[in-house]
């Protein structure tokens, strides 16, 4: 039995997860890691390495958000907010943070949240995220925008989730949800939060369009950067050819390259609680919301027949200025209550961001940008290192606060320390 205190969507005791077969993550040792992976001890580093590798659009795109990056610094500030209250002299050699969410038991609390044109960054970069993901045994969601088809996707990991951008046309969202439901995919994640196109005046700073636009700067770009270039573009160009947009909808979209191509990205503002009805009706696997930020749409969602929901701003990507979800998620873990699990993305960076959100009410968290970074500059290797860092701190990080299970977290854990002089405390 869950205690009022046990965050939502785990609510199995410890003595349950413990009887699970539950693949542990497999720490590398780090004589045994790649030499550029070898100086990357946090997921912040990724981001470091990958700045000198992406060309200037690339990551540029990655990297950024809408107009001032307010919400995306919110995302990371918010997290400093909180401080930890520990307890002391409890054994903690039987810790494990597992969880079970949506029917199947995971070996760590967090997943790879979808990024598009991952195989921009990295070579055959969706796969690479899904391999990494089903090796280490926890969940992976591939964005509707992304440059592989998702039956590729589907095959290397049967377990991946599918993340899809629905338009408002019907016909549409029945000819994608079929295509996916073909593909093997249990678990829909709809985004909600892309009414219309953001602000991304980054994107225009840094030279980046879908599709790119052939131009000197592009080239220059891509000539300074040419591990890159040989490594992950012209490969991918030689052995599949031109990449397109393979997945927005039932048929192939635009190339990612083209001077005059437009892509298509539908027409979405007119998308409305029956359209979710309708997919309720009839995508007849798990169905996730994603982008939900408000307590009264968490309940709508969760009345309408969905299986959970994430709190998210889409990375800071979408209405510059929303808050952080960590700000919101407390209140709405609390509306909704343990009949669905609340998980949520954005900002987070360290173990101590996972455990954070947990013990606000998270069920489970999703990571996106240090995940492609680590792919970009790693391949799986890259990003299986990039699970063993978060992993491992969540488990160092559960052991100094006394804890055995994700379980025993809750709000009490935690004092809000903004404005306290914690020097003098």
């Amino acid at each position: 039995m869950s205690s009022p205190d046990t965050p939502r969507g785990m609510e199995r005791s410890t003595t349950d997860l413990e009887s699970t077969p539950v693949k542990d993550i497999v720490q590398t040792p780090p004589a045994a890691l790649p030499r550029r992976l070898r100086r990357i001890l946090a997921l912040d580093d990724f981001e470091i390495a990958a700045r000198r590798h992406l060309p200037r659009p690339i990551f540029g795109y990655v990297s950024g958000a809408a107009e001032t990056n307010a919400s995306l610094r919110d995302n990371r500030l918010v997290f400093e907010e909180f401080g930890f209250v520990p307890r002391v002299l409890v054994d903690v050699s039987r810790r494990t943070q597992a969880v079970e969410l949506l029917g199947r038991t995971y070996a760590a609390p967090f997943g790879i949240a979808p990024m598009g044109i991952s195989a921009l960054s990295a070579y055959r970069g969706d796969l690479v995220l899904a391999r990494a993901a089903g090796q280490a045994n926890i969940p992976m969601m591939m964005s509707g925008s992304s440059l592989i088809r998702l039956e590729e996707v589907a095959e290397v990991n049967p377990a991946a989730w599918f993340q899809a951008y629905l338009p408002g046309e019907p016909d549409r969202i029945l000819g994608l949800l079929e295509r996916v439901e073909r593909a093997g995919f249990g678990t829909l994640v709809l985004t909600v939060d892309t009414a219309v196109l953001a602000n991304r005046e980054n994107n225009v700073r840094s030279g980046f369009s879908t599709p790119l636009r052939p131009s000197l700067r592009l080239a220059w770009d891509g000539m300074i950067r040419s591990n890159w270039t040989l490594n992950t573009f012209l490969r991918t160009l030689l052995k599949h050819g031109m990449p397109h947009f393979e997945n927005s909808y039932a048929t192939r979209g635009a190339p990612i390259l083209a001077r005059s191509v437009m892509r298509d990205f539908g027409a979405k503002d007119h998308l409305n609680w029956r359209h979710l009805e309708l997919i309720r009706e009839r995508w007849k696997g798990r169905l996730v919301v994603k982008g939900i930020m408000a307590k009264e749409d968490a309940c709508i969602a969760r009345d309408s027949g969905v299986e959970g929901i994430i709190v998210s701003n889409h990375g800071g990507r979408q209405l510059d200025g929303t808050v952080s979800p960590l700000r919101v998620l407390p209140a709405i873990a609390d509306a909704v209550g343990t009949s669905i699990p609340v998980m949520m993305d954005g900002g987070v960076r360290r173990g101590s961001d996972v455990l954070k959100a947990i013990a606000l009410g998270a069920a489970f968290v999703f990571v996106g940008r240090p995940f492609v970074y680590a792919a970009a500059i790693g391949g799986e290797h890259g990003v299986s290192h990039a699970i063993n860092i978060l992993s491992t701190e969540i488990s160092r990080n559960m052991g100094l606060l006394g804890i055995n299970s994700l379980g025993e977290l809750g709000p009490e854990r935690l004092l809000r320390i903004r404005g306290v002089d914690v020097s003098k405390s």
